[in-house]
């Protein structure tokens, strides 16, 4: 299960780049903490719906460009 939580962090850290965002500008706009960001990115919290919605609206997204 943690190498889906680490390919979610790997996606995210990449699509928080291609946007040009810093993890404390992607926590701002989609109104998570920076440690929330920091634990995804690392695979190291698994990702809620409700935050991987969040995330998705934040970086302008559908929710399941962000979880494929």
């Amino acid at each position: 299960m943690q190498d889906v939580f680490e390919g979610f962090g790997t996606r995210l850290r990449e699509l928080r780049q291609r946007a040009v965002l810093t993890q404390e500008e992607l926590a701002e706009r989609a109104g998570i903490s920076v440690t929330t960001i920091i634990l995804l990115e690392r695979g190291r919290r698994p990702p809620r719906p409700k935050t991987t919605r969040a995330l998705a609206r934040a970086l302008g997204i559908r929710p399941t460009e962000l979880v494929a």
